[in-house]
């Protein structure tokens, strides 16, 4: 899979938009997209819905590239409840793939909610 800044450039390059185009309708830098592109920085939530919608992609097939772990929100987790910190270790432990992971947690209906 190719990485997170690499998947920007081609579908920028796929829609035939120049880098500076790129900023210009983001309202960022041509030096931003640039080291996005370069994989030296990562854009904010908001950011990303706006190269989702520029790219005509969505936000999920953006995530799936992005290779920095929620480390914050995995400590907040194992800190409220620490049988996160046990799940962790067991899906590293039984190497689940991503893809088995993200499965399960379709096929699984949400709490409280229909």
């Amino acid at each position: 899979m190719e990485t997170f800044g690499a998947y920007i450039r081609f579908l920028r390059e796929q829609k035939d938009i120049s880098l500076r185009e790129l900023a210009r309708r983001l309202g960022a830098s041509a030096a931003f997209v640039s080291d996005i592109e370069l994989g030296r920085r990562y854009p904010s939530e908001d950011m990303l819905a706006l190269f989702a919608r520029e790219l005509g992609t969505t936000v999920e097939e953006l995530l799936k590239r992005d290779p920095r772990p929620p480390v914050e929100e995995m400590k907040r987790l194992t800190e409220s409840n620490p049988a996160f910190g046990l799940a962790f270790r067991t899906l590293l432990d039984k190497e689940v793939s991503a893809d088995d992971l993200l499965e399960l947690a379709k096929n699984r209906p949400t709490r409280g909610k229909p």
